[in-house]
């Protein structure tokens, strides 16, 4: 539904994004992730159109988002939920857009409802607060209940029951089909939604890949009736016990190995799992920044 190679663009002779290129399927969430001024946003910008890349293609639904005749049945997009007019109440922003896009008005009243502005309809816009910005451009993203969302910081902004029911809104999108690509500093939030993570940094895309796949650290926890005849035995097959969560010792190690450790030593195993790493942990991993996200 999504795709893009060899997207580059060059500003003041530096390359912000150098050569980016990916794909993406129905019915799945991509978290695209990278530092501030890793290329996240300028990417999101020459896919939906806003900025001529100086290399590259990008194709939704298999040709340039703006070689469609109507755009925003193809995909629904939020950069910038700030720039909207103030003096327009958030109803009848929807509707000129609805009236462009030939939505009839009652689709207004419907996406309102699903982001949670219903009561705040008509209330103008210039004093909605950042969050129910963020929720009416998602409004009107959804507005035309298009294939693909390109969202940029959608939960910026919202306080816990907001952003639990933005996660539950984009899952039930992809459930539907649907295919999400969003941008997000929130990564605790972004562990709990995406399915695929995309990670820039320097303008080029780090890490690509299923979000459990990414986050496996190699390492297996294990909790036993005798800790320390269980660390003497791992020792002794030259694995270096460490402190694990919880009370676990963290080996790097494969499960099986380490229960069949355990049973030719008699050892009882009370708990034996895989360790993950935590997409915060990954991030800064890859990443190298010690900053925010």
């Amino acid at each position: 539904m999504l795709s893009a190679w060899g997207l580059t663009k060059v500003y003041d002779g530096r390359k912000v994004v150098d050569q980016v290129g990916f794909e993406l399927q129905p019915g799945t969430v991509t978290a695209f992730l990278g530092p501030n001024g890793a290329g996240k946003s300028t990417t999101l910008r020459m896919i939906s159109g806003l900025t001529v890349p100086d290399a590259g293609q990008s194709l939704v639904a298999g040709r340039p988002f703006t070689q469609w005749p109507n755009p925003s049945y193809v995909a629904g997009v939020l950069l910038d939920g700030q720039a909207v007019h103030p003096g327009r109440s958030g109803l009848t922003h929807l509707r000129t857009s609805a009236m462009l896009s030939g939505v009839p008005k009652r689709r207004c009243d419907e996406v309102l409802q699903m982001v949670g502005l219903a009561d705040a309809a008509k209330r103008k816009i210039g004093k909605y607060s950042l969050g129910m910005r963020q929720r009416l451009g998602l409004a009107h993203a959804l507005l035309t209940n298009p294939p693909v969302l390109i969202l940029d910081e959608p939960i910026n902004g919202l306080d816990p029951e907001g952003i639990r029911s933005v996660r539950t809104l984009l899952r039930d999108y992809a459930a539907r089909g649907g295919t999400v690509l969003l941008s997000s500093h929130v990564l605790s939030e972004v562990d709990q939604t995406a399915d695929r993570v995309l990670m820039i940094g320097g303008g080029r895309i780090l890490r690509d890949g299923p979000l459990a796949e990414l986050t496996k650290s190699n390492r297996t926890l294990v909790k036993a009736a005798d800790m320390n005849r269980l660390a003497q035995v791992l020792m002794e097959n030259q694995l270096q016990p460490m402190q694990g969560a919880d009370g676990h010792i963290a080996v790097n190690a494969t499960l099986q190995q380490v229960s069949e450790l355990a049973m030719k030593s008699g050892i009882a195993v009370l708990s034996l799992k895989e360790d993950q790493l935590s997409l915060e942990d990954l991030f800064f991993q890859v990443t190298g920044n010690g900053g925010q996200a």
